[in-house]
């Protein structure tokens, strides 16, 4: 004999099962573009990230480094005036070229210091 109450519990579960398998086939089924929507939604991310990168490499990246360039030159002028004028050295001398190039020897010089440290070199 089946008790009334369990017979309802039963239909409860078929319903519940039948909307749960009914999600899952909605969701597994492509759209009508062929793709999963998530995965046209990845796609679509990864297109713009992948656009935003060769922006950055082919366009922002030349300006960047001409950037960072044009700034270190202005730095080590500065330092050279500097320097140079602690010794009494003047800009637009021929002692100052020579105070100038005589710097940028040592900042070469301590470049390759800096790269034999960083090669484990005393």
């Amino acid at each position: 004999m089946r008790d009334p109450d369990r017979a309802h519990e039963h239909e409860l579960f078929d319903m519940t099962d039948v909307k749960n398998k009914a999600r899952f086939r909605a969701a597994s089924h492509p759209t009508p573009g062929g793709l999963p929507q998530p995965t046209l939604a990845q796609a679509m991310l990864m297109a713009v990230a992948i656009a935003y990168g060769l922006h950055a490499l082919f366009m922002s990246g030349p300006a960047m480094r001409a950037a960072a360039r044009e700034q270190l030159e202005r730095i080590v002028a500065d330092e050279d005036r500097d320097v140079c004028s602690q010794f009494g050295i003047r800009p637009g001398t021929s002692q100052f070229d020579v105070c100038s190039r005589e710097l940028a020897s040592v900042r070469k010089k301590q470049v390759e210091r800096d790269k034999a440290a960083a090669q484990g070199i005393p």
